[in-house]
C-alpha cells in the first residue's frame, strides 16, 4: 500500500500557488517585453547580462551555464543563435583545449549597452515597485534558501558574506 499523502496547508497552499503564478507570469512579461525590444528571449537577454558582467566580458561555456542555471545543450544552442547575430562569440581556451569560451562582441555589448535600461525599468514596474525594502530583503532570503534546498553549490550561494538568516 501506498504511504498517505501529505497535503499542504492553507497557508503553504496560498503561498505556493502565489509562487507559481509568479513563476509563470514574471518570464512570461519579460520574454514578451524583450520580443518585442530586441527579438530576444528573456534568456537569451540574462546569458548577455552575465557575459557583459564577467572579467573581460568573457567566460568558459561550462562557468556560463552554471551561471545561467542552464544545461549545456541549452547554453550551446542560444550561443549559436547569438553568434548569428554578432552578438556572441565562441574560441577555444587558450590554457585547455577541451574548454570553450563564450565571449561578448561589441555589438553583444552595445546591444546590452541598448536594452538594460528598459528591462531593469521593466523588472522594477513588475516586481520591486509593489514591494516594501522589507519585502525585498525577505524575498532575497527566501529566494537564496529554495535555491540552497534545490543546489547548495549554486553560484549565487558562494558569497559568504550573503547570510541565509533573517
Amino acid at each position: 500500500m501506498g504511504e498517505t499523502p501529505v497535503w499542504l496547508s492553507e497557508q503553504e497552499r496560498e503561498a505556493w500557488l502565489g509562487l507559481n503564478a509568479v513563476l509563470t507570469l514574471l518570464p512570461a512579461a519579460l520574454d514578451s517585453d524583450l520580443q518585442v525590444l530586441d527579438g530576444i528571449t528573456l534568456f537569451d537577454y540574462h546569458m548577455l547580462a552575465m557575459l557583459s558582467e564577467s572579467t573581460g566580458r568573457k567566460m568558459s561555456m561550462t562557468k556560463l551555464a552554471s551561471r545561467t542555471s542552464a544545461s549545456l545543450s541549452r547554453l550551446s544552442h542560444v550561443v549559436k543563435k547569438l553568434e548569428v547575430r554578432g552578438w556572441v562569440a565562441r574560441e577555444q581556451s587558450e590554457e585547455d583545449a577541451r574548454v570553450k569560451i563564450a565571449s561578448l562582441t561589441d555589438a553583444g555589448w552595445q546591444a546590452v549597452v541598448r536594452m538594460a535600461p528598459h528591462h531593469v525599468a521593466t523588472v522594477r514596474a513588475l516586481l520591486f515597485e509593489s514591494l516594501s525594502d522589507k519585502d525585498i530583503n525577505d524575498l532575497r532570503r527566501i529566494t537564496r534558501k529554495l535555491t540552497a534546498g534545490m543546489d547548495p553549490e549554486h553560484w549565487i550561494l558562494q558569497d559568504p558574506s550573503k547570510d541565509l538568516e533573517p
